[in-house]
């Protein structure tokens, strides 16, 4: 009962104190919900960033590693990219990717896939600049994509470089609308390919590709339409691990393996690029660590400013109180009962002012998202950082007004002007 009793009576004091002094509270509270604000929508785009990266890198494939011309980053301990090591290296080629899968142990399934922009017409109707992806059969499995129309591949079509394809939803929406594609004619560089399935929406990840805006042909059926051989359309063989095979065990065997296939000696260096997900994803880890860093140190400077606001609130507060405090001791209050009185009222000031921050916060992230497209998020989990550090910094504000009333002489205080 005296726990509710000190509860209810610092909030009716602390509610007191902001109605009364209204434009003095304003200015005192601005500083934490500023700082509350800075801090917290730092950790909110950050969060919500990491999140949208980590699925578009998830998108890439897990345990699973590209063999590429050109490296995704710089290699280790070098700052620049130095694109002219990798000029002449010899683009991956179908009869690697064939014979990689025969030699490996650890490879489950392996994927030659290269793209280029064309033109696609169905009718009167085209889009331009449509990304066709030509690619070997397992591509479904390994990059884990499905269908929400009709079927996937066979691989005797595959093989038989068949005229077939399966296109993206936005594909679908903007070149037959509301009627069903399966079955139908899509041509591309006159080339007349029959529609078995739509792949579906999955939206765009951060490297701004998708499936939806893509047109997926059998790579064998590619030959008959460019030349891939001596010429860079980003050829790329795509390997996924068994289940349970250690991603530097098996990136090991297929440098291993790749350096046989193209007869280096000991001493060579690899003339190909080892593109792994989890090399992207430890760069990005020091990317967000000092952008965490930077929120709390814009962030501090405000909270230090609301602090001081805090604390000269309660000060004032103590001063126009100190006959009741001189009163409360004169009937038996100790001091302990004063000091959380005070500190209590001093957290409650804190936590309107984050509280007001986190709701600005929230208001920012549905208009944010509503006009970027980009989900936006505050989390449970930074509502609790923000209310927690109100809450300390409340604390600390109001402790030496604490100590200063509970420390007063109640024949003093009573007598006070």
């Amino acid at each position: 009962m005296l726990f509710l009793r000190l509860v209810y009576e610092s909030f009716s004091f602390a509610w007191n104190s902001l109605r009364v002094n209204k434009l003095r509270t304003l200015l005192s509270l601005l500083g934490i919900t500023i700082g509350i604000f800075a801090i917290i929508s730092v950790f909110t785009v950050i969060d919500s960033l990491e999140r949208y990266i980590r699925e578009s890198l998830n998108s890439l494939g897990s345990n699973m590693v590209y063999i590429q011309k050109w490296p995704w980053t710089p290699p280790e301990g070098e700052t620049e990219y130095p694109w002219w090591k990798y000029m002449n290296r010899p683009v991956p080629d179908l009869a690697e990717t064939d014979e990689l899968m025969r030699r490996s142990r650890l490879a489950g399934e392996a994927v030659f896939f290269f793209g280029f922009s064309r033109t696609v017409e169905s009718g009167s109707d085209n889009m331009e600049n449509v990304q066709i992806l030509a690619t070997t059969h397992p591509l479904l499995d390994v990059w884990n994509l499905k269908i929400s129309r009709g079927r996937y591949f066979t691989t005797q079509e595959m093989q038989s470089a068949n005229p077939v394809c399966i296109i993206g939803s936005e594909i679908e929406q903007r070149l037959f609308r509301d009627q069903n594609p399966v079955g139908r004619y899509i041509k591309i560089m006159g080339h007349q390919f029959m529609i078995l399935g739509v792949y579906e929406r999955t939206g765009q990840d951060m490297f701004g590709t998708s499936m939806d805006q893509r047109v997926h042909i059998p790579v064998s059926y590619s030959m008959n339409m460019l030349d891939v051989r001596n010429r860079d359309r980003g050829q790329a063989i795509c390997v996924k691990a068994k289940p349970g095979v250690p991603e530097d065990e098996f990136a090991a065997e297929l440098q291993a393996v790749m350096r046989s296939i193209r007869r280096l000696k000991p001493l060579d260096e690899n003339n190909f690029a080892l593109n792994q997900v989890n090399l992207i994803s430890n760069r990005f880890d020091a990317f967000f660590k000092v952008f965490n860093m930077a929120g709390w140190i814009i962030g501090g400077f405000s909270i230090l400013v609301g602090g001081f606001g805090i604390a000269n609130i309660m000060f004032v507060s103590v001063k126009e109180r100190t006959r009741i405090i001189g009163i409360q001791k004169s009937l038996g209050a100790k001091k302990i009962f004063i000091l959380a009185e005070y500190i209590f009222e001093a957290v409650v000031l804190s936590l309107i002012g984050g509280t007001i921050g986190l709701m600005l916060i929230f208001a920012g992230t549905l208009v944010f998202s509503f006009l970027s497209g980009m989900s936006i998020v505050l989390t449970a989990g930074n509502i609790i950082t923000g209310l927690l550090i109100s809450t300390v910094i409340g604390f600390l504000a109001g402790l030496l007004p604490a100590r200063t009333a509970a420390r007063l002489d109640p024949v003093v205080a009573i007598n006070s002007l």
